[in-house]
C-alpha cells in the first residue's frame, strides 16, 4: 500500500462531530460522535496504527442524544465535552456536559475488541453545564494552554466562562456576556486564542466575527460582514498571534489580522459550496485544511502569511528586512527543484528573493457527502482526519514531498 494512501472507516450512523484527543500526543487518536434519532448515539474512539496503516476502534455509548459538537481536555486524556440534543416537553434543547471515558480506554494504541460494537462501554457523567436560562449550547471550548480547568461555552447569544472543580465533576459559572448588535444574534462557532495568555476568544454570528477579552468579557474587535453569508468556523494561527482564519457559506476561506479588520489578508475561493471547517496545522502553520459541502477536503500551503514565509521561522519584526537575510536557512535547492517540477512550489521560489508562493497542495475526494469536520492529529503533524455526514471517516497524510521540503 502506498505511504500516502487514505484509510477509510465507516460508521453505521450519520455523524458530524469530530475531535482529536488533544492530550494524547504519543498515539494518533480521534473521537467521532454520531447523530441517530432512532438508536442510542455513540462515540467511536479511533486509533490509527500508522506503521500498519490500520484503524482500531472502541465504542462508547452516548445515550443522552445526538452529538452536535465534541471537544477534549488539553491535559486529561479521559475527559471530553459534548453538545447534544435532548427533547423536553416536546421541545428540542441543545445541552452540554463533561464526561470521562473508562480508564482502560484513556490512552491510545488499543486493539479493537471483537465485541466493541455489540458491547459498547459507557461514559461517566462528570457534570452538566447548566444552560437553563441561556438557551441552546453550540460548542464547548477548552482554554488551550491551561490546566484543563477553564472552559467557555457558546449558547444562542451568550458566552459563558466556567471553572471546572473537583476533578471536573463540578462546573462553576465564573462570568458571562451577551451578544448585542444587528443581524442574527446567535453564535455559530468560536475559537479560544492560544496567544495573549489565553485571554481572547473569537466568535462567529451571522456574517460577523467578534473578539472578546475573557478577563473583562468585553468585545475587543468586530469584523462586520466578514463573509457574504453565514460564518461557519474559526481557527487561530497557533504560531502567529493576531492571525485568524474563517470560512462560511459564501464558499470562501479568509485570513485576518485582527489588528486591521477592514479587509482580509488573504482569501481562498477553491470550494464550490459551504465551507464548514478550517484548521491550521499546530506545528507548521502554513498548512491549512478546509472541508466543505462540496464533499471535498483541500490542503493549502499558505506560506506567505505563515510564521515561515521564507522557508524558515521569522518574527513579524523580521519581515521588513528579509532582503538582507534571504540567503540564510533556505530550503534545500535540490528539494525545491523537484517540488517546482511537481508544482508544489513554483519555480520563482528558487530565487530566494521573495516569500514562497501560496498554493493548493492537494484536493481529497474520498467523501461522497458533505464534509462537516476536518482535524489535525495531536500526535502526528502530518496526519489528519475528515468526517462526512454519511459517517465516513477518512485519515490522510500530507504529501511526502511537501513534508520533506518543510523539514529539510
Amino acid at each position: 500500500m502506498e505511504d500516502d494512501a487514505p484509510v477509510i472507516y465507516g460508521l453505521e450512523f450519520q455523524a458530524r462531530a469530530l475531535t482529536p484527543q488533544t492530550a494524547e500526543t504519543d498515539a494518533v487518536r480521534f473521537l467521532v460522535g454520531t447523530q441517530s434519532l432512532k438508536y442510542d448515539n455513540q462515540i467511536h474512539i479511533i486509533d490509527f496504527d500508522d506503521e500498519n496503516n490500520i484503524i482500531n476502534k472502541n465504542v462508547l455509548l452516548h445515550q443522552v442524544g445526538e452529538i452536535w459538537h465534541m471537544s477534549t481536555s488539553p491535559t486529561d486524556k479521559g475527559v471530553l465535552a459534548t453538545c447534544y440534543n435532548k427533547t423536553s416537553d416536546s421541545k428540542v434543547l441543545t445541552c452540554a456536559a463533561i464526561w470521562r471515558m473508562p480508564k482502560e480506554l484513556e490512552s491510545g494504541s488499543h486493539e479493537s475488541p471483537d465485541d466493541s460494537s455489540s458491547n459498547p462501554q459507557t461514559l461517566e457523567l462528570l457534570c452538566h453545564l447548566d444552560n437553563t436560562t441561556y438557551g441552546n449550547m453550540s460548542c464547548v471550548l477548552w482554554e488551550p494552554m491551561g490546566y484543563g480547568t477553564k472552559i467557555a461555552s457558546l449558547t444562542d447569544n451568550y458566552i459563558l466562562l466556567w471553572d471546572l472543580q473537583e476533578s471536573s465533576s463540578k462546573a462553576v459559572l465564573s462570568s458571562s456576556t451577551t451578544l448585542k448588535g444587528k443581524g442574527q444574534l446567535k453564535f455559530t462557532s468560536g475559537c479560544w486564542s492560544p496567544h495573549h495568555n489565553c485571554t481572547q476568544l473569537a466568535t462567529a454570528n451571522d456574517t460577523a466575527i467578534r473578539g472578546w477579552d475573557t478577563r473583562t468579557t468585553c468585545q475587543v474587535y468586530c469584523i462586520e460582514n466578514a463573509h457574504g453569508q453565514l460564518v461557519r468556523d474559526l481557527d487561530f494561527n497557533p504560531n502567529k498571534q493576531y492571525y485568524l482564519a474563517s470560512c462560511g457559506d459564501d464558499c470562501k476561506v479568509k485570513f485576518w489580522d485582527t489588528r486591521n479588520v477592514h479587509e482580509p489578508v488573504k482569501t481562498l475561493e477553491e470550494h464550490s459550496h459551504w465551507v464548514w471547517s478550517v484548521r491550521y496545522n499546530h506545528s507548521h502553520d502554513q498548512l491549512v485544511l478546509t472541508a466543505s459541502s462540496d464533499s471535498r477536503v483541500i490542503l493549502s500551503n499558505m506560506v506567505s502569511i505563515s510564521s515561515e514565509p521564507f522557508g524558515h521561522l521569522v518574527d513579524d519584526d523580521d519581515l521588513s528586512d528579509h532582503e538582507d537575510n534571504h540567503n540564510e536557512d533556505k530550503l534545500c535547492p535540490r528539494v525545491l527543484i523537484s517540488l517546482a517540477k511537481e508544482n508544489i512550489f513554483p519555480k520563482s521560489t528558487l530565487s530566494g528573493k521573495e516569500p514562497l508562493q501560496d498554493s493548493i497542495i492537494a484536493t481529497y475526494e474520498e467523501h461522497e457527502d458533505s464534509v462537516y469536520a476536518v482535524e489535525w492529529s495531536s500526535a502526528d503533524p502530518w496526519l489528519f482526519a475528515s468526517l462526512s455526514y454519511d459517517g465516513r471517516l477518512v485519515i490522510n497524510r500530507v504529501p511526502r514531498a511537501l513534508k520533506y521540503s518543510i523539514l529539510l
